[in-house]
C-alpha cells in the first residue's frame, strides 16, 4: 500500500480489467532439405544460411535467400507449392546445397567436345563454361565453317564461333583460327569471352577445322558431400537441423521433402528415412505445439505402402502421412514437362489456407491441390478402403473435381486423436492459454486470482465457440473451466501451484457421409 503523508487528493491505478487471451498463429512451416544455394548479405557481406532457420514470407525473398527450382532438390518445388496453396510465412533450414556457391563442395562446368574435320572420331575443341554448376548447362556453341565456291579448292583455315545462351545468341568470334597469331581460337576466346573457355585437344596433322554445326554445354554440377542422418537431425545448442527449429516458438509444421532425395541418392536407407521421421515425430512431442507433415516412399503402389506403414509403426497424434507424390511443373530446365514431387509441401500450404479461410477446426481436407497436373498413382476406391483405416491421406483425382486431399487422419491409435483438426485446435488452444496466462505465475494464490483466471479464459473459449471449433448450442455444453478451492487444496498451494481444469468438446469431421434411402408409399 502507497503512503500518504500530507493532504491531497491523489490518484492510484488499479489492475482489476480482464487480460484477454488472443489466439496464437497455426499456419507456419518449416522446411528441412537441399537448395541451390543459403546465403544473404548482411553489412555488405555474404553470410551462409547452411543449417540455419530462415524467415521467409514469400517467393521471392525465398530465390533471393535460396536460390530457385532446380533438379536434384525437392525443397524449393515444396516451398513455391506452400505459397501456391495459400501459405504466407515459413521458415527454411537448408541442409545441404547444390548451386555453384555450394561450400564444402566439388563445382563441375558444362562441357561441349567438338570434332575435327579431318577425322570426326576425334575431338578438336572442348569447350568449358566458366561458371560452374549447372549454369553452364544453359549455353551452346555454334560453329560455322565457310565453304569454298567454283574452282577455289583451297580449302579454308578461318571460322566463326557463336556462343549462345538460351538459344540466343551471347557472343560472336568471327574469324578465327587454329593457326598461330592474333586470331588464334584460344587467345581470342580467353581474352574477350566471359562465358567459356576453349581448349585445342588434337594436334594430329590434318586436324586444322572443326565440324559445322551446334553443340550443347553440359555436365554442370555440384558434386557435394553425401547427407547424413546428423545433418537432418541437427544441434539445438548449435541452432541446426530440426533440433536448431526448438528456439522457434511460431513453427507449427514440419516438412522435410528432400528427405526422399537422399533415399534416392543412397545417401540414406530405408532405415535411415524412418530415423529422421521419427526424429522429426519426436521433436513434434518434445515442442508439443508443432505437427509433422510426412511423405510416403516414391515408387510404391497402394498394397507396398500398406506393408511399409505397417513396417515403420509410427504412433503419435502429432504426425500425419500423405500419399501419392503429386505431378507438378517442371521449372527447373532438366527434363520434361512436369515432374513427381513429395506432397507434403502442398499439404502445408494447405493447412494455412484452410486456417485462414475457415479456421484451424476445419479438417485440412476435401481441398483442391493447387499447383498440381497428376498424381504419380491414381488410387481407387478399393485401394483406398485398405488405407485410410491405417491413417495414410491420400490424395486422389476426382473427374470433373480436380486432385483433392481425400483424407485427415493422425497416425495415433487412439479413436479421441484420430483427426488432424482436433490435434490442431488443442495445439492452438493450449499454446494461447500458456501464453496468455503468463501474467499468473507469482500471484497470490487465492479466490480472487482464481475468479480472474476463469474469467479470462472462458472469455477466449466464448470466442472459440463462436467461430464454430467446439460441439454445442451454448458455451455450457462445449465447454467448462475450473478454478476454485477443489482444484487447489491448500496442500497445492503449499507447492506452489495453481491447477486449473478445462473440458472441451471439439467438432469433428463428418468422414463418413450416410444417407439412408427407402421406398415409402403416400397410403401406408
Amino acid at each position: 500500500m502507497p503512503n500518504y503523508l500530507s493532504p491531497g487528493v491523489y490518484m492510484e491505478e488499479v489492475d482489476r480489467g480482464t487480460k484477454p487471451i488472443e489466439a496464437v498463429g497455426t499456419a507456419v512451416a518449416a522446411f528441412v532439405g537441399y537448395t541451390e544455394k543459403a546465403e544473404d548479405v548482411k553489412n555488405g557481406k555474404t553470410v551462409s544460411l547452411v543449417g540455419k532457420a530462415t524467415l521467409v514470407t514469400n517467393w521471392s525473398q525465398y530465390v533471393q535467400k535460396f536460390g530457385g527450382l532446380i533438379p536434384g532438390a525437392y525443397t524449393p518445388d515444396a516451398v513455391y507449392g506452400y505459397f501456391a496453396n495459400g501459405g504466407s510465412i515459413c521458415y527454411i533450414v537448408s541442409v545441404k546445397t547444390l548451386g555453384a556457391s555450394a561450400g564444402d563442395a566439388t563445382v563441375k562446368p558444362a562441357v561441349a567436345a567438338v570434332p575435327s574435320l579431318a577425322d570426326k572420331r576425334r575431338n578438336l575443341l572442348e569447350f568449358k563454361a566458366k561458371e560452374g554448376g549447372v549454369a553452364g548447362n544453359k549455353l551452346e556453341v555454334e560453329v560455322k565453317v565457310p565453304h569454298t565456291e567454283g574452282d577455289d579448292k583451297t580449302p579454308p583455315t578461318n571460322f566463326t564461333l557463336n556462343v549462345k545462351l538460351d538459344g540466343v545468341v551471347a557472343e560472336t568470334f568471327p574469324d578465327v583460327t587454329l593457326n598461330k597469331g592474333e586470331n588464334n581460337v584460344q587467345s581470342v576466346v580467353a581474352a574477350k569471352s566471359k562465358l567459356i573457355t576453349v581448349e585445342v585437344v588434337s594436334t594430329a596433322k590434318g586436324d586444322i577445322l572443326p565440324v559445322d554445326g551446334t553443340y550443347p554445354l553440359s555436365g554442370g554440377k555440384v558434386e557435394t558431400k553425401a547427407i547424413t542422418l546428423d545433418d537432418y537431425q541437427g544441434n539445438a545448442a548449435e541452432r541446426r537441423g530440426i533440433a536448431g527449429l526448438e528456439a522457434l516458438d511460431d513453427v507449427t509444421m514440419i516438412c522435410v521433402p528432400d528427405l526422399m532425395m537422399s533415399y534416392q541418392n543412397g545417401e540414406i536407407d530405408m532405415k535411415g528415412v524412418q530415423s529422421v521421421q521419427q526424429s522429426v515425430i519426436d521433436y513434434c512431442e518434445l515442442v508439443r505445439y508443432c505437427f509433422a507433415i510426412l511423405d510416403a516412399p516414391p515408387g510404391l503402389m497402394p498394397q507396398e505402402i500398406k506393408e511399409w506403414r505397417m513396417q515403420v509403426n509410427y504412433d503419435t497424434t502429432r504426425a500425419a502421412l500423405y500419399y501419392p507424390w503429386i505431378e507438378v511443373p517442371n521449372m527447373t530446365g532438366e527434363g520434361g514437362t512436369t515432374r513427381l514431387i513429395p506432397p507434403s509441401g502442398h499439404m502445408a500450404g494447405i493447412y494455412a489456407r484452410t486456417d485462414s479461410t475457415r479456421g484451424v477446426h476445419k479438417a485440412p481436407a476435401n481441398e483442391i491441390v493447387r499447383n498440381c497436373v497428376g498424381l504419380e498413382v491414381t488410387v481407387t476406391k478399393g485401394e483406398h478402403d485398405l488405407l485410410n483405416p491405417i491413417s495414410v491421406n491420400v490424395i486422389r483425382s476426382f473427374p470433373g473435381r480436380g486432385i483433392r486431399v481425400w483424407g485427415a487422419r493422425t497416425l495415433s491409435s487412439d479413436a479421441s486423436w484420430r483427426y488432424i483438426p482436433v490435434r490442431r485446435l488443442f495445439n492452438m488452444i493450449e499454446e494461447s492459454i500458456e501464453r496468455g496466462t503468463q501474467w499468473v505465475v507469482f500471484e497470490p494464490n487465492d479466490q480472487f486470482l482464481w475468479s480472474r483466471v476463469r474469467r479470462d479464459v472462458s472469455a477466449f473459449l466464448k470466442m472459440v465457440h463462436r467461430t464454430g471449433a467446439l460441439f454445442g448450442a451454448s458455451p455450457e455444453e462445449a465447454f467448462y473451466v475450473k478454478c476454485d478451492a477443489e482444484t487447489n487444496p491448500p496442500e497445492a498451494r503449499d507447492l506452489g501451484q495453481l491447477v486449473v481444469e478445462i473440458g472441451i468438446a471439439p467438432v469433428k469431421p463428418a468422414e463418413f457421409v450416410i444417407f439412408r434411402v427407402s421406398q415409402w408409399s403416400a397410403n401406408s
